[in-house]
């Protein structure tokens, strides 16, 4: 149980552990100062942010499982390395990485799919050939993201639209 130890000062807490005769076993002292509950709260803070800004990475086999399962290797003559070279060259695995490029447009997603042509962000003019929306391209179910990897590599210039 936590008590207020009437000899300690205000900022001070007492932990007892009673044994079986009701006498205490264990007796710990907490003490809090301001400066501790900063550096605590500091660490906690940062713990957070660190915690917020991790990348949501795929590895790599896993990865060719999902594109294999999907039909990708061997789409329009494109092999299952060729779609895994694109995946780590344009976001390292990362399935939420967003990039700002200096036209305004964003590329999102493990493919960095680009929002001026292929999806609808809401943000810029787009012309939405994939008829879907940018967030859906941060999914960890990457479906949305091979159904469009698929029209692009379908129409002209095929992966040279990277």
């Amino acid at each position: 149980m936590w008590l207020l130890s009437p000899d300690s000062p205000e900022d001070s807490l007492s932990w007892e552990t009673l044994g079986p005769a009701g006498l205490p076993l264990l007796t710990l002292h907490c003490v809090s100062s301001p400066l501790r509950m900063t550096t605590l709260l500091l660490i906690s803070l940062v713990s957070c942010l660190v915690a917020v800004n991790q990348a949501s990475l795929i590895n790599r086999c896993d990865l060719a499982n999902v594109l294999h399962q999907e039909d990708l290797d061997g789409f329009e003559g494109y092999s299952l390395s060729d779609w895994l070279c694109l995946a780590f060259v344009e976001s390292h695995f990362n399935i939420t990485k967003v990039n700002e490029n200096t036209d305004g447009s964003f590329d999102y997603g493990i493919f960095q799919i680009n929002s001026h042509y292929w999806c609808n962000d809401d943000k810029s003019h787009t012309e939405n050939i994939c008829q879907v929306d940018c967030q859906e391209l941060l999914n960890l179910n990457l479906l949305s993201n091979i159904n469009c990897v698929k029209k692009i590599v379908s129409g002209t210039g095929g992966m040279k639209n990277w």
